[in-house]
């Protein structure tokens, strides 16, 4: 008797969203606990600015300030932006504890066409955390066009350095999630897809990392229940991992 249940191509059954942000929330609570040095925490928020992301944009802006505000009450978090565009165009900000600063540093920016970076990004991010450790690395794109092996082989040398990758992919693109996922497993990050219909999802999930770098596990549990409802819902599931 043929089963109910729907199967991909290859004769698996398909992840479903719920499950890819239960996996990330879980993975979230696994990651390497900040040090209680008396530093505030530090976050490289890294975005894909070529020209496929501009539709959305605009948005990711908004949900990167609301993250930021998130973490205020914990004794803050210091963000550094950085992105990629054009041709080898990268740049990443100073480190900056203002919500309004770096939003308006964001909004400044203006997708342009060109090629991913994200060996680079993983380097300089490395090079970051040898200096002052960095908490966690929160990178949103939607396309990888580099070689598999050397990024990998730069997401190693971060995961060393104790720094983990929160991936946000947007769009689903299948080579860019196996790069992805692989990003996120060697720096003992996590991974997790979204699209123009789960801004709200996104919103959430970038809080969590935001306030878990800010303050570990204990704070991230204390946000959902200070938030309630989805975030609640959310977090609660982290006693499970």
């Amino acid at each position: 008797m043929a089963s109910d249940s729907k199967l991909t191509k290859n004769g698996t059954k398909p992840v479903s969203p719920q499950s890819e942000v239960d996996t990330f929330l879980r993975k979230v609570a696994m990651a390497p606990r900040p040090l209680a040095t008396g530093r505030r925490g530090r976050l490289i928020f890294a975005m894909d600015a070529t020209a496929s992301r501009e539709p959305s944009w605009d948005t990711a802006c908004h949900i990167q300030g609301e993250m930021f505000r998130e973490t205020a009450t914990l004794g803050g978090l210091d963000i550094q932006l950085a992105y990629y565009r054009g041709f080898r165009e990268f740049d990443a900000s100073g480190w900056l504890s203002d919500s309004a600063a770096l939003l308006r540093r964001m909004t400044a920016v203006s997708c342009r066409g060109g090629q991913t970076q994200i060996e680079r990004l993983l380097r300089h991010a490395a090079t970051e955390s040898a200096t002052t450790p960095v908490q966690a690395l929160v990178f949103v794109g939607d396309a990888f066009e580099e070689d598999i092996d050397t990024v990998c082989h730069a997401a190693g040398e971060l995961g060393l350095r104790g720094v983990p990758a929160f991936i946000f992919h947007e769009g689903g693109e299948p080579l860019a999630a196996k790069a992805f996922r692989e990003v996120a497993r060697l720096t003992k990050g996590a991974y997790c897809p979204f699209d123009a219909n789960s801004a709200q999802q996104l919103r959430e999930l970038l809080s969590a990392v935001a306030v878990y770098a800010a303050g570990g596990r204990r704070a991230l549990e204390d946000y959902g229940r200070r938030q309630g409802g989805g975030a609640l819902l959310l977090t609660s599931r982290l006693g499970k991992a």
